[in-house]
Order: C-alpha cells, then structure tokens, then sequence
C-alpha cells in the first residue's frame, strides 16, 4: 500500500487547480463525451442480443510489477514479440520493456519536443502493418504546436540508431500547458484516431473548424479519412475538453475517457459528428444536440487518462482518483455500474493497455511533478482482469 498521506496530498493539490482545472494531473478543462444516440435521451444501447455479459461483479488483481523507474511514463505501445514501448513525456524519449524480464532498453530521444506543462512525448501507436513497415506512431508537443509523426524502428541496426527521424504526418494541434490530449490508436478501420485537448481555451471545443477539443480521424498518412462527418475535415466528434482515453469493443464502439472541469469526469461512446457538449455541458445533461457520458465519476474519483477494453468492460485510468475503474459495456441495458479496483495502492494511474484476454498492463504516473513518488515508481504493472 502507498502512504496513506499521498491521498491527502494530491486532495490538497487538487484544490490549487480547482478553479480552472480538476485533471489531477493538472490539465486544465475536460469534460464530455456519450454514446451514439438512437433514443430520446441521446443514448445508444449498448447491449448486444446474444452477447455473454461480464460478471455482474469484476475483479483486478496485481500479479506483478514489470519494471520500475520509469520518468513521467505516458504512451504505451505492444509489440508483435510481447515487448513494450512506453514514452517519456518529460524526457522526450521512447524505451523498450522487456515483457518477460522488465530490462529496459532506451531507443532513443525523439527530435523537436518540447515538454512544458501537460505537454511533451505522449501517446505512442503501431502501424497497423507493423509487421511490413516497423513504423511507430507518436503524438508530442513543439515549439509550436501538438503534432503526430511516425518513425521506423528497425531492431536491426546498432543500439542508439535504431529509432530513424520523426516524419510528421500531422500538425497544428493547438498546444498549451494544460489538456493537450495526447492519445493516439489505430481503430479497427485502420484509421489513426487522436484526443485533441482544448488548451484551456474552451470556445475550440465547439468550433468545427478548430483541431482543438476534438477526436480526430486520420488516414496513417495523415488525411482526413474519406468518410469523416464535415467533409474534408479531420474532426471525427466535437465538444470534448480533454479526451485521453481511446478504445474499441469487439462490437467496434469506440470508447473515450474525458477530464471534467470542477464537477464530472466522463466515459463516452463515441460516434461520427457527435457533439459531446463542452464547454456548454459537463456530465449528463440531457440537453438536445449533445451526446451524454455513458458513465460520469466526481473528479476527485477519476481525473481519467486511459482505457482499454478487456472481458466485457472499459478499464479505465484514474489519476487524481488513483484507482482503475471498471465499467461494463458487453450485453448491458441501461447504466453501467462501475466498480474501482487499486485504489491507492499504486498512486496515479495514467494508461491501460489491453494485453489479450484477461491481461492489462497498466502504467502508474508519479513522477509527472504532480505525484508523490516512493521509491520504484514510475511503474508498468500486469493485471488480471474479470
């Protein structure tokens, strides 16, 4: 267990932040996402007839620490052999983890990041034709702005050349030093989707015509996907504060994790041209144009990064509120009820990885300047999940 203080500590320093932020990391706003409406409250069902639900009641157990000392660890990737990639947002740098042994390796430092604030190297993806083209995908901040390029890692060149020069594929995220989003995955379309953060200036979200608080749909070479919902836009949905969290079901829903403000942290099903309502709603509304969170926590519960989808739920990362969160989503009517598993255990929670069945690898986030770090953190642990 971690110091019972380091609860009281975060508590303490979320009130610094309350009056423009409630990440617990310290983003600024973030608050809102749903589902894909098909009733009158703007809610899609999310069950599946014939679909084996999880357990009414799940579990999450620690079976292991992989390694340990890592530096304000954000992005994790898997490769093909079991391996892992994890990306340092202050450092700048991407290391490879043993999955077996935990040994560390450094690839290298990714030129032209700029770490500030909430800023820097973030979310790490894998070509969906990883196992043709060895192309790794990174979302990182600049001088100027959040961009996302690619580099080929080829494991057969020397140590400390094997990670080649960042190719930007995309550019002209707003950047600021709060919610700038970060996360990158590849979805069962083979699209590159991306959390846009709106840099705490919260008119972005609503604007179309702005990358800033919005999910983003690319082609991996940077287009706008031919089916995007405004023409030749890369806005796949809008109204969002800080998504952080991308995943897919076996169904093909996307769900995302969003920072609240001072009042609710959100679970949303994403879909085409939906309007997740920021900064003109937080949390479940119920107003008419807006799409309402699937599932909504107190920020001091949740303040939630990652997700990843596992045996018939949404695990996702809590940082402020240091716990994993289940929310079930597989054959269930209605409102999910979610449950919290870790909490305080292991601190700040910033990303869960789905690792094949019922295996996650989850990174905790002390050593971002906004934890309490002990000795060891930050680390990436396996879980088993039901």
């Amino acid at each position: 267990m971690r110091r019972p203080a380091v609860t009281a500590v975060l508590a303490a320093a979320s009130l610094v932040f309350a009056a423009g932020c409630s990440s617990g990391e310290g983003d600024g706003p973030d608050r809102r996402e749903s589902p894909s409406a098909t009733d009158e409250s703007g809610r899609s069902p999310t069950g599946k007839p014939g679909a084996e639900a999880p357990p009414e009641k799940g579990s999450a157990k620690v079976t292991r620490t992989l390694t340990t000392d890592l530096k304000s660890p954000w992005g994790l990737a898997a490769l093909p052999d079991g391996d892992l990639l994890v990306s340092s947002r202050d450092e700048g740098t991407i290391t490879r983890v043993d999955g077996t042994s935990g040994k560390k390796t450094e690839l290298g430092s990714v030129p032209g990041v700029s770490p500030a604030g909430e800023g820097g190297l973030m979310g790490l993806a894998l070509s969906p034709t990883y196992a043709s083209d060895h192309l790794v995908y990174a979302y990182f901040t600049t001088e100027s702005d959040n961009r996302i390029a690619r580099m080929l890692y080829d494991e057969k060149k020397p140590e400390g050349e094997q990670l080649g020069a960042p190719d930007t594929v995309f550019k002209g995220i707003p950047k600021g030093t709060i919610h700038n989003g970060g996360r990158i995955a590849f979805g069962p379309d083979k699209m590159l989707y991306a959390g846009a953060g709106e840099t705490g200036d919260t008119d972005l979200a609503q604007d179309k015509k702005s990358l800033g608080g919005k999910i983003l749909r690319l082609t991996p070479d940077g287009e706008p996907a031919p089916d995007n919902p405004f023409g030749d836009s890369p806005v796949y949905s809008y109204g969002h504060r800080n998504v952080q969290g991308l995943a897919w079901d076996e169904q093909k829903r996307l769900w995302a994790s969003e920072f609240g403000q001072n009042t609710w942290d959100e679970l949303n099903e994403i879909t085409s041209g939906g309007n997740y309502g920021w900064p003109d709603a937080e949390g479940k509304a119920g107003e008419e144009g807006f799409r309402d969170p699937v599932a909504q926590w107190k920020t001091s519960e949740a303040s939630p990064s990652g997700v990843a989808y596992a045996e018939g739920s949404v695990w996702m990362a809590g940082l402020r509120g240091e716990r994993l969160w289940r929310i079930p989503v597989r054959g269930v009517d209605g409102e999910p009820e979610p449950q919290a598993f870790l909490k305080g255990e292991y601190g700040r929670l910033r990303t869960v990885l789905a690792a094949g069945g019922d295996k996650l690898w989850v990174v905790t986030n002390e050593t971002d300047s906004r934890g309490t770090p002990e000795k060891g953190d930050d680390k990436i642990l396996e879980v088993r999940v039901s």
